[in-house]
């Protein structure tokens, strides 16, 4: 049960940081957010309820937790490949520590490490079978909500960022415009 505690906290704080980036720090969500945002709630409130309900079946409710997770660090780590490669530029998360979409990358890996501990450490009948299926499932949720076509593209920056500006949402990188 303490594997799923923890997988609950890391969620509750992958919750509470993409609220206080909102509510807190004046930042808009992008699409990626937006999508990360609504798995770590789903988490929590996923995560919270199974507690209660399913009571000593920790592998029944990883089982149903893990897909959400694993995509989750997916479109995180599809976001934070985006900002890597300057594809994108976001604004920095909580405390200035790195951009937000990082942030939230090292949480759901907690989450999901949480979890597949919590599954390894209650190994039962069932085998490998039910997480194998998870990860299958979780990563292809994570695929397509990021997959070309079904997200919508980040504004366009109308200008070039300054050193030391503060963005407020993610941006493409401004681009001179074409010669006519």
């Amino acid at each position: 049960m303490g594997s799923l505690i923890l997988a609950l906290v890391f969620s509750a704080v992958a919750a509470a940081g993409s609220l206080y980036l909102s509510l807190g720090m004046d930042l808009n969500a992008c699409a990626l957010c937006f999508y990360q945002r609504a798995l770590a709630f789903a988490l929590v409130a996923v995560l919270g309820v199974g507690m209660v309900v399913l009571g000593d079946q920790r592998q029944r409710l990883v089982a149903i937790c893990l897909p959400l997770a694993v995509a989750g660090l997916g479109v995180a780590g599809f976001h934070t490949y985006l900002v890597g490669t300057g594809k994108l530029e976001c604004p920095l998360g909580v405390a200035g520590i790195g951009p937000a979409p990082a942030q939230s990358l090292v949480v759901f890996a907690l989450v999901v490490a949480a979890l597949v501990y919590g599954f390894l450490s209650d190994m039962r009948a069932n085998g490998f079978a039910p997480v194998l299926l998870a990860l299958g499932l979780g990563g292809a949720a994570a695929y397509g909500l990021v997959m070309p076509g079904v997200n919508p593209p980040a504004k366009q920056a109308k200008k070039p960022t300054e050193p030391g500006e503060r963005l407020v949402e993610c941006q493409a990188p401004y681009r001179e415009p074409a010669p006519e």
